[in-house]
C-alpha cells in the first residue's frame, strides 16, 4: 500500500525514476480497486457510462495523471523517454512493447533522468 500512496503523493511528477516494484505495486492495487468499484457499480445497478459504471469512471479519471506519471518514471528508469508511452496507442503491439519495457530491469547507474532509485539513501530501508 505504501507504494500506491507514494505514487499518489507524486501525483503529477514526471521527473525522476521509478523502480519496477513501485510501478507494479501501483498497477496491482489500482486493478484491485477498479475491480471492487466495478462490482460495487454492478451491485448498486448504477447506469453504465462508456462501458463503465460511474464510480469506476470517476476513479479512472482520478488516477489517470498518476498512472501516466509513474509510467513515465518507470520508462526513465530503463533509460527511455516518456514519449514511449505514446506507443500504447497502437493496439496490441503497443501494449506488448510497453509491458516489455515496464518489466525490464532499470539501469543500475545514474542516467540522464536521475540516480538509481534502488540506491537512494533511506528509500530502500523505508519501503522495503
Amino acid at each position: 500500500m505504501e507504494w500506491y500512496l507514494k505514487v499518489l503523493r507524486q501525483y503529477a511528477d514526471f521527473t525522476g525514476r521509478a523502480r519496477r516494484k513501485e510501478y507494479w505495486m501501483f498497477v496491482l492495487i489500482n486493478t484491485v480497486i477498479a475491480v471492487l468499484l466495478a462490482i460495487l457499480d454492478s451491485v448498486l445497478s448504477l447506469p453504465r457510462v462508456f462501458s463503465s459504471g460511474p464510480l469506476g469512471l470517476l476513479y479512472s479519471l482520478a488516477v489517470l495523471l498518476p498512472s501516466l506519471a509513474v509510467g513515465a518514471r518507470r520508462l526513465h528508469d530503463t533509460g527511455r523517454s516518456a514519449w514511449w508511452l505514446l506507443i500504447g496507442i497502437i493496439p496490441l503491439i503497443g501494449t506488448i512493447v510497453l509491458v516489455v519495457f515496464f518489466v525490464t530491469d532499470g539501469e543500475r547507474q545514474p542516467n540522464i533522468y536521475g540516480p538509481d532509485p534502488t540506491t537512494l539513501p533511506g528509500e530502500a530501508a523505508a519501503l522495503a
